[in-house]
Order: structure tokens, then sequence, then C-alpha cells
């Protein structure tokens, strides 16, 4: 029995190896002696990154006012096709991210998360990632 490479792991790390280099300058530029041209060329650089964000809400009465029905989970669509990849959190009351984690997919198959071994310098640089765009008010 033979198995077959993974295309949709390959891809999740190759994603998150372009995501480290974004996020390194993203926080370069956030240093004293940056400028805000590199500040905002690193933005956009993550900006320009995703294929689409998107928000859902979770569980609400339906007699709640809007108020209640603020989203309450993100997806970045990083690509798509065979093999896919995103990047997927909770939001918090304000719609700041408070979680990320990549999951990843090939033809036929589910969405499954990455787990790399240094689960959490992995989340602190998909956050930073994350925290560039905009979900809500």
């Amino acid at each position: 029995m033979t198995t077959r490479d993974d295309g949709g792991l390959s891809q999740a790390i190759a994603q998150f190896h372009s995501i480290v280099e974004m996020v390194s300058a993203l926080r370069k530029s956030d240093s004293a002696d940056s400028t805000d041209d590199a500040r905002d060329a690193a933005r956009q650089a993550i900006e320009d990154d995703a294929l689409s964000v998107e928000v859902r809400t979770g569980w609400f009465n339906p007699y709640s006012r809007d108020a209640d029905r603020a989203p309450a989970e993100y997806c970045i669509l990083l690509c798509t096709g065979g093999p896919a990849v995103r990047i997927v959190g909770n939001l918090s009351e304000h719609c700041e991210p408070e979680s990320a984690v990549i999951e990843y997919q090939d033809w036929f198959k589910p969405w499954t998360r990455w787990t790399p071994g240094n689960s959490h310098n992995v989340e602190s640089i998909l956050l930073d990632y994350a925290r560039v765009f905009h979900f809500g008010e």
C-alpha cells in the first residue's frame, strides 16, 4: 500500500511560510524607526494576500436586538480549488480575532486543521495576520 502526498497539507505549510514572511515585515514595520510607508506596505501585502474575508454569527434569539447578532466567527480564504487553505477563528464582542487556526482541504476531503509542533507561536503569527482585517463594528 502506497501513501499519496497530501497536497492540502503541503499547500497549508506553504501558505503558512508566506504568512510568516508577511507578519515578520508587519512586526518590523511597527518598530519606532519604521516609516508610515513601511507600515502601510506591510499591511497592504497582507490585505492583498487573502482571496476573501467572511464572518458569520452564532445562535441568537430571533426577537433579540440587532446588536445581539454580531459576528462570532471569521474565515480568511487564502487559496481555493484543490487544495484550498483558510484561516478560521472566533471573534470577540468587539469583532476582533481571539483565535486562529489553519485548515486545509483537497478534492473530496473534509476541512482538516493543521496543527504544527509549536502551536502557540503559530497562533500568535496567524492572529497578527488576521488582525489586519476588519470584521465588523
